[in-house]
C-alpha cells in the first residue's frame, strides 16, 4: 500500500504537463498587463493624434472635391 502511494507521488512530481499551460498563462497575463498600462499611459495622446489625422484627411477630401 505504501509503495503504491510513493509510486503515485513520484509519478505526480514528474508530470510537468500543466507547467507549460501555466507558463503560457503567465506570459499572456503579462502581455495583457503591458497593453492595459500602455493604453492608460498614452490613450489621451493617441486619441488626439487620430482626431488630428481625421481632421486633416477630411480637409484634404473637401479640397479635392472642390477642385473637381
Amino acid at each position: 500500500m505504501i509503495t503504491k502511494i510513493m509510486a503515485f507521488m513520484y509519478a505526480y512530481k514528474k508530470d510537468i504537463k500543466g507547467a507549460t499551460a501555466i507558463e503560457y498563462g503567465l506570459i499572456a497575463g503579462g502581455i495583457s498587463l503591458a497593453i492595459v498600462a500602455a493604453v492608460f499611459a498614452f490613450g489621451g495622446d493617441l486619441k488626439a493624434l487620430f482626431s488630428t489625422l481625421a481632421d486633416v484627411m477630411a480637409d484634404s477630401r473637401t479640397k479635392a472635391e472642390a477642385n473637381l
